[in-house]
């Protein structure tokens, strides 16, 4: 099994000119990494098998219709396609996970009263809901960054190399994204906390 020691993008190749044993080998290769991804964001194994099954369709898909373009860059590529599936889930099911605390978040920390009276949970989603909105007007790059970090919980290293961007781009992205909030909740102002 000489194919087994060749670099990511020599299997690309091959299995584009039809070997499909090379696709088997990259699965192989990649699979715990972005299984364990997956299951890192979701926390459900059946949902994340799913995930992984649908990822690999898209690649197939993508690689089968000669539109791959990605060059020796295969696991982030594959990364990429993962998260937008772990973004649709989040989306089709309408819950998000929620905000980490953190100071570097001190703006999303919502509620200080944990109590479930209908009231809070009422004030929470209403929170929430602003939050999306403010969210929704950040600029695409801003705004794919705080996802990431703020409701999928990823770490800078994670989204530099599933947006491709180098770490200080994506923590600068993140700073202007919070700057950005913060204008507009200064602006109108928002007030985030009951």
């Amino acid at each position: 099994m000489a194919n087994v020691q060749l670099p990511d993008s020599l299997l690309v190749h091959n299995y584009i000119e039809g070997d499909e044993n090379a696709l088997t080998i990259l699965i192989n290769r990649h699979q715990s990494k972005i299984f364990g991804f997956i299951y890192s964001k979701i926390s459900d194994r059946d949902i994340s098998n799913d995930i992984f099954q649908d990822t690999f369709i898209k690649v197939i898909k993508t690689l089968k219709s000669k539109s791959y373009n990605e060059e020796g860059k295969f696991l982030p590529w594959v990364m990429r396609i993962a998260h937008n599936l772990i973004i649709d889930h989040f989306r089709k099911n309408k819950k998000m996970p929620m905000f980490r605390e953190t100071e570097e978040f001190s703006i999303f920390s919502i509620m200080s009263d944990d109590s479930p009276t209908i009231e809070n949970k009422i004030i929470r989603e209403q929170v929430d809901t602003d939050l999306r909105k403010l969210i929704e007007e950040l600029p695409a790059d801003q705004k794919e960054v705080l996802v990431m970090r703020m409701y999928q919980d990823m770490s800078f290293k994670e989204i530099s190399e599933i947006t491709g961007v180098s770490i200080n781009t994506a923590l600068g992205r993140m700073r202007y994204a919070l700057m950005n909030m913060r204008k507009v909740i200064d602006k109108h102002q928002i007030i985030l906390t009951n």
